[in-house]
């Protein structure tokens, strides 16, 4: 698709055009998840030098032309904080190389527990990202299973908001489990499981938590029937999985038949592998959102990157992508 411009200078017609090709890069926390997201393209990622200085700045610059292009910069801003500077650096850079649309794709938004107010004094740590992003000079943001919903509203560019029940939902249909029950750790993830519920058209149990300090659940309580049922616990993110463990072990002493988790994002910090191998879980079902940081036989991954290669290129043409959004 071109789009073209006619400029009258001295008796000439002048059309000046945009390109809308594809280029894909990626930042250094998500290259084998970008490679897979261009393959699927049909393309291949861009080349991104990242110079180092020796006291740990660094500087990453384009290797090739961006000019009136479509680029898409992918990175998960998982921790330490680098990768959301970098991510920040590299659309600065698009921008000064006038690149015609910057689009940052963001398969796990960080700082995105950081939603609200919870307490007095502290900051709204997403709302600050999504400001830097803006003024970085991004043009869109595509992203997956935000932790909150509202999130997207911290934006002044557009949101594109996937969601991984496209991945999930066949998987768990796959699996051809009788007496399913969905089961959310905590009243947050309500919304969420009872949506998976309905689309399953199986039973819904909510676990009730009480945390005292961050990472660190001191009780739970089970609202529904697990007994004799095969429960599969929902949430968008497994970080040190304690409250994972802890809801297994409730679900396990009321006598469900099985027990699995799926979560988008396995950010999988402190001794998440050493709760989940002592948990009674029989699998974990995550995406390839973050990039995993150790092993553990229980745990299964779907890739999420056919689904955002797909977005890229519908946005690109300009085609509609609602058929990509289930839950």
């Amino acid at each position: 698709m071109i789009f073209g411009l006619f400029l009258h200078d001295q008796n000439r017609l002048i059309m000046i055009t945009h390109s809308d090709s594809i280029k894909i890069f990626s930042g250094s926390a998500s290259m084998d998840f970008a490679n897979e997201v261009a393959r699927h393209s049909g393309t291949s990622l861009g080349k991104v030098d990242l110079r180092q200085f020796s006291d740990g700045e660094f500087e990453p610059s384009y290797e090739e032309t961006v000019r009136g292009a479509h680029v898409f910069i992918i990175q998960s801003t998982i921790p330490p904080a680098d990768n959301l500077m970098e991510l920040l650096l590299m659309i600065d850079a698009a921008r000064r190389a006038s690149a015609y649309k910057i689009i940052a794709v963001i398969p796990y938004f960080g700082f995105a527990r950081q939603d609200r107010k919870d307490k007095p004094r502290c900051s709204i740590g997403s709302k600050l990202v999504a400001n830097l992003l803006v003024t970085a000079g991004v043009s869109r943001v595509i992203t997956l299973d935000l932790h909150a919903d509202q999130i997207q509203g911290f934006f002044d560019v557009p949101v594109d908001h996937l969601y991984a029940s496209s991945l999930f939902i066949p998987f768990i249909v796959s699996l051809n489990l009788d007496n399913l029950v969905i089961a959310a750790p905590d009243m947050g993830g309500t919304k969420r499981a009872n949506a998976y519920a309905k689309a399953l058209k199986s039973g819904l149990v909510i676990g009730h938590k009480v945390r005292k300090e961050v990472n660190k659940v001191e009780e739970m309580a089970l609202i529904g029937e697990v007994s004799g049922k095969n429960v599969i616990i929902l949430d968008d993110m497994i970080d040190t999985a304690g409250t994972l463990k802890l809801a297994a072990e409730i679900i396990k002493a009321k006598g469900a038949k099985s027990i699995r988790a799926i979560a988008t994002h396995a950010v999988l910090s402190g001794d998440a592998y050493k709760n989940i191998d002592n948990s009674p879980l029989d699998e974990v079902i995550i995406t390839d959102s973050v990039p995993l940081k150790g092993h553990s036989d229980k745990i299964t991954v779907l890739s999420i990157a056919p689904v955002f290669a797909d977005v890229i290129i519908k946005i690109t043409n300009c085609e509609s992508i609602s058929s990509n959004f289930i839950i």
